[in-house]
């Protein structure tokens, strides 16, 4: 079974989908993590980043991996915790709004999708990396309350430059940041982390019942 979760940063994605995957025992694939490791090694390698074309080949040539125990790897090197330096930050949307980078990536986050039951998090996953999955979720919230949680977990990082780039990857995110139409809308404002996975499990056991 592959369970989509999609929505913009800071509407919990990934602390839902990681703690949704332990409770059901499923696997746990972040693909913004895959997006970074591809910028990291990018900068590593001197890549011009406005360049699709090459970002697309270096991320044909280095797939991403995850570990068993939940670390990213790119060409032999775990960047499980240099992914999330602010300079990748910065320079992460520059790099996934390239068409090549999507493809390549797409293709790889299906291969890693159907590779047993998982959750999959990210902003396009119900509409076009697994349109078919079993349960899709759309998960969102105030900007400002968005805003917070985005300060609480990068504390080195201003608000006021928190904000702005809240605001310029909703706007670079526009177009391919919908909810798919059979997507379940979540609203995660005034919910705490364990009631938006219960909601999410109550989900899941209402499509298992009802799928032949």
């Amino acid at each position: 079974m592959i369970v989509a979760i999609d929505g913009p940063a800071g509407a919990g994605k990934s602390t839902v989908a990681r703690k949704l995957a332990e409770r059901l025992g499923f696997s746990y694939l972040d693909t913004g993590a895959m997006y970074r490791a591809l910028t990291w090694l990018a900068m590593q390698e001197g890549l011009p980043l406005g360049d699709g074309e090459p970002l697309g080949e270096l991320a044909r040539r280095s797939p991403v991996m995850f570990d068993e125990a939940g670390r990213v790897l790119i060409d032999g090197a775990d960047v499980t915790s240099a992914i999330r330096q602010s300079r990748i930050d910065r320079m992460v949307p520059v790099v996934a709004r390239h068409h090549e980078v999507r493809e390549v990536m797409r293709e790889r986050q299906r291969e890693l999708g159907h590779r047993g039951d998982v959750v999959i998090e990210g902003r396009d996953i119900g509409t076009v990396v697994a349109p078919d999955a079993a349960v899709k979720v759309y998960l969102q919230a105030d900007p400002q309350v968005r805003a917070r949680r985005r300060q609480a977990e990068r504390p080195d990082i201003g608000a006021d430059a928190l904000a702005t780039d809240l605001r310029t990857r909703d706007e670079s995110d526009r177009v391919r940041m919908q909810p798919a139409e059979d997507a379940e809308l979540i609203d995660t404002t005034d919910l705490e982390v364990d009631d938006v996975v219960s909601r999410i499990e109550d989900l899941i056991r209402t499509r298992s019942l009802t799928t032949p």
